[in-house]
């Protein structure tokens, strides 16, 4: 996968600042550090007032602009960084790891919102589309500069957010804009792609859906090649070339982030959230659990307690699909 990185020609320092309202509106709808679900399901805010070491995370299939401060990325053996007035596209659920760069006088601000292949059908049906038009292979995850429409479209989305009635009546078609202007913009192909599958990305897209579908359950390679209509060894690569890692080694990392959420926000012990997963030994969950976080189970739970936002009343649901951070 190409590394990507922010335009050169922009000030870095200038490049890490949010407009004022944006973080007049941040301030008001997510005043505390950690993830922050808005009362529209599927648009979630991320803030961070102080840096962030780097660790492992796991992204659903969003489109996630960063208002202020500053990322790094870290996929396979790729190194990426993102930074204010750029928005990432994750067309496939994908384990990384990212630090963050931020301070109390400058924190970390960026804005979520989840990518409904029910939507985009809908899009693209009404653009007379079926399929993208990419000569090559798209990209699991894509880092682009806004552009002035999909700028404005995602600061009306947060002063919609700040209106209880703007956010129940306007706020849904603002959502459905930013998709519309991303799918027909450059990063639109890996959408169109993860929607269909008659490229082998769309293929891995679907195995991948399949995946969090069935985390819990018995999953093996041959039955996903299978369904993918791929060979074994095709399905290997072209696996490793979406998601930087093999397909069992990213069960496992599906597995181990879900059981994460599930004690943060559930307050599930390790025994009980390894059996949720699919875990038949607990110490077996322990020792996987830490080779991939770094901490115990116990500790992580602490650790994630002191940066994680909890629901607030504006949630409309309380669980996530899939396990997100700052």
């Amino acid at each position: 996968m190409s590394s990507f990185a922010v335009d050169p020609t922009t000030d870095s320092a200038a490049s890490a600042l949010a407009d004022p309202r944006m973080v007049e509106l941040f301030d008001l709808l997510a005043p505390n550090p950690g993830f922050t679900r808005s009362s529209l399901e599927g648009v979630n805010l991320m803030r961070a007032n102080s840096p962030m070491p780097r660790m492992p995370v796991m992204y659903e299939p969003s489109i996630v602009i960063v208002c202020q401060g500053r990322k790094r990325g870290y996929l396979g053996d790729q190194v990426f960084q993102y930074d204010a007035r750029q928005y990432l596209v994750l067309s496939v659920p994908l384990p990384f790891e990212c630090e963050t760069e931020a301070s109390p006088e400058t924190p970390f601000l960026a804005i979520s919102v989840r990518v409904d292949l029910t939507m985009v059908a809908e899009l693209l049906m009404a653009l007379n589309e079926t399929q993208g038009a990419a000569q090559n292979e798209p990209l699991g995850v894509y880092s682009t500069s806004l552009d002035p429409a999909l700028s404005n479209a995602v600061q009306r989305l947060m002063e919609a957010l700040a209106s209880p009635l703007d956010a129940r009546i306007l706020a849904p078609g603002v959502v459905r804009e930013i998709c519309y202007r991303v799918l027909t913009g450059e990063q639109g192909d890996a959408i169109r792609a993860a929607l269909t599958h008659q490229n082998h990305f769309g293929r891995i897209a679907k195995a991948l859906r399949r995946i969090h579908a069935d985390y819990h359950a018995e999953l093996d390679v041959d039955t996903l090649a299978a369904e993918a209509g791929m060979s074994l060894a095709v399905f290997h690569a072209q696996f490793k070339a979406v998601t930087a890692t093999s397909p069992m080694q990213y069960v496992k990392t599906t597995r181990l982030h879900h059981a994460r959420l599930l004690m943060v926000q559930d307050g599930l012990n390790a025994g009980a959230a390894a059996a949720r997963v699919g875990y038949e030994s607990a110490s077996q969950f322990s020792r996987e659990f830490k080779r991939l976080f770094g901490l115990s189970p116990v500790d992580e739970v602490k650790r994630m307690r002191t940066v994680y936002d909890p629901p607030t009343p504006r949630v409309v649901k309380p669980v996530a699909r899939y396990v997100t951070a700052v």
